[in-house]
């Protein structure tokens, strides 16, 4: 059951980061809200589909949240530097 609500959330997630980004303008692609929305979703829908045994969507969502975790490095990175100018 547990997976169930994992795989549901990961799908509300993803959907919902894609349909950000292809509907409201304001969405940046290099926002930490968008790539940790993706990384999330990416995490639920890979534990969902370890638990249904399902080796090609297991990789095709681990790949996803390696892009979407380094994103998100490169992304605090680059505002970590910033603030540090702004003092």
């Amino acid at each position: 059951m547990m997976e169930i609500v994992l795989g549901v959330a990961g799908l509300i997630l993803i959907l919902g980061a894609f349909a950000m980004e292809e509907f409201q303008k304001h969405t940046r692609h290099e926002s930490l809200a968008y790539n940790a929305i993706n990384f999330c979703g990416a995490m639920f829908l890979a534990i969902y589909a370890w638990s249904l045994g399902s080796c090609p969507f297991v990789i095709l969502n681990l790949v996803w949240m390696a892009i979407a975790g380094y994103k998100l490095v490169e992304i605090s990175k680059r505002t970590g530097k910033k603030r540090k100018k702004r003092k």
